[in-house]
């Protein structure tokens, strides 16, 4: 493999683990649980997503960090329609932990940490993209990418 190749992977290795570190301090938990909570977020903000979002979305994150939001993803099934409850539910059973997980919390964190790295204003169309009586769900973003 070329040199540029390792370093791809070293470079997303890299920012995979400082997401999940910023994760895991904002949240005061442990890297595992910080590692479930990024992945259960993102793949659960996938789903009720329109088609084109969730490509645009999934081709703003690293690499490693996108595997995590496409992985089990099937596109012909999608956009899928749950109430904010439903939402909520999801998150907490995809994150096994030895303690207890506030799924909206643990859902604001995570796209806190998210938008600050790709973008508020990227964030922002993903926000708008969910009916209005789910975006209290999201964090306030900057409006500016």
């Amino acid at each position: 493999m070329s040199e540029q190749g390792l370093e791809t992977i070293e470079s997303t290795t890299q920012k995979t683990h400082e997401w999940i570190a910023r994760i895991a301090e904002a949240l005061h938990m442990e890297k595992r649980d910080a590692y479930k909570s990024l992945r259960a977020v993102l793949q659960t903000v996938r789903d009720p997503l329109p088609l084109d979002v969730t490509v645009h979305f999934g081709a703003q994150l690293p690499m490693l960090i996108r595997g995590l939001y496409c992985e089990s993803w099937e596109p012909s099934k999608v956009p899928i329609k749950m109430s904010r409850q439903q939402f909520l539910d999801v998150i907490r059973e995809k994150i096994v932990a030895d303690r207890v997980i506030d799924p909206l919390e643990t859902t604001q964190a995570v796209l806190s940490v998210v938008s600050s790295y790709i973008g508020g204003g990227e964030m922002h169309k993903v926000k708008h993209s969910f009916p209005q009586h789910m975006q209290p769900l999201f964090p306030e973003f900057a409006k500016a990418a």
